[in-house]
């Protein structure tokens, strides 16, 4: 097999901005099939992949017309992550479920399960490992320019004073809603990634704007069992916003400002492989490495996102490792189930 037939189940943002123009970018991936019950959704869809079959629902995907499909791509809204790569699994597909996997670490435990039973790739599409600042300070940190890490900051932070309406607004936990799960399915991970495991959770949830229904103002800090806390911020309330990355170490510090670029390179129709150089961050974004008293600007890795769908092709077609193991995304959501609790009660949670 030369190239992998796949599905992406919802055309939403995830699936419409993120996946499928990245599997399009991989060589040995093509968009085989989208699946969206919008009519609207439904003409993008097709005018942006003119090959792929557009269907109506998942029963379509499972039944004859997903026969030729080698990977299914769940993109849907949070809560319908888990019954739809079960149904995947129990159809016999390798599936990529986006973030949050499930709303819920025993229900990411049970799909982890099935798919060892069944011998099937299960992969949780974490892009931000693939963030040029996430990339930089992997680098600093191997590399030992910071010495040894103490703390952790890092904020996906918005100023949105007005609700944009659906479901991450006016959902609730079980719909794995607010940004406790939307932007700290990243945060959490990347500070795991780094760091560790994590032997206690504090957290403080905050629902700040009028009318809004789960957290849209969130701190959750994590002390790591070697040591280092991680101090975390999800916000859309952020009139001015804080560094995205600052970390402090007892040689150095690097300190970071400003998303990285691929989101908005997507948003606006650019792709992967089509001239220039994907993920570049302008030098006048560069963070800074050093000290007060001495400091340079410290380039920026180049943010990969397509790196996750050719580690993802290599999987299937090579045996390689996935990407992404998903035992990763259920230690995360131990952190984001401890994290509510934390703010729920206002105690300290021990992992």
């Amino acid at each position: 097999m030369d190239q992998l037939n796949v599905a992406v189940v919802g055309f939403g943002p995830a699936g419409a901005v993120f996946h499928a123009p990245l599997i399009a970018a991989e060589p040995r991936m093509r968009v085989a099939a989208i699946v969206t019950g919008s009519a609207e959704r439904a003409a993008q869809a097709q005018a942006e992949h003119p090959d792929a079959r557009i269907l109506p629902s998942a029963d379509d995907l499972f039944g004859a017309a997903g026969k030729q499909i080698d990977l299914v791509v769940v993109a849907a809204p949070n809560d319908a992550h888990a019954p739809l790569a079960r149904a995947a699994l129990a159809a016999g597909k390798p599936v990529v479920v986006d973030k949050p996997v499930t709303p819920t670490a025993a229900e990411a435990r049970e799909l982890i399960e099935l798919a060892d039973r069944a011998g099937l790739l299960l992969s949780v599409f974490q892009n931000r490992r693939w963030d040029g600042d996430f990339l930089t300070v992997s680098r600093l940190i191997a590399a030992g320019e910071l010495g040894e890490v103490t703390r952790f900051e890092s904020r996906f932070e918005r100023w949105r004073p007005d609700l944009k309406g659906g479901w991450r607004e006016t959902g609730g936990p079980e719909q794995a809603a607010g940004l406790l799960y939307d932007l700290g399915s990243h945060l959490v991970d990347q500070a795991l990634t780094l760091f560790g495991p994590v032997a206690s959770v504090y957290a403080q949830l905050d629902a700040r704007r009028p009318g809004i229904a789960t957290d849209d103002d969130a701190f959750v800090a994590l002390t790591h069992t070697n040591g280092v806390r991680s101090h975390l911020w999800m916000s859309a309330v952020a009139a001015q916003l804080g560094p995205r990355m600052r970390v402090l170490g007892s040689r150095g510090a690097y300190v970071k400002y400003g998303l990285d670029v691929q989101e908005d390179a997507l948003r606006d129709g650019d792709r992967p492989g089509e001239g220039g150089t994907w993920g570049a961050d302008p030098e006048g974004s560069w963070g800074t490495c050093g000290t007060e008293l001495s400091s340079r600007p410290f380039k920026t890795e180049n943010g990969a996102y397509p790196a996750y769908y050719a580690g993802i092709a290599a999987a299937l077609l090579d045996g390689a490792p996935v990407p992404v193991d998903p035992r990763d995304a259920a230690a995360a959501l131990d952190v984001l189930e401890a994290a509510r609790r934390s703010a729920d009660q206002n105690i300290v949670v021990s992992l």
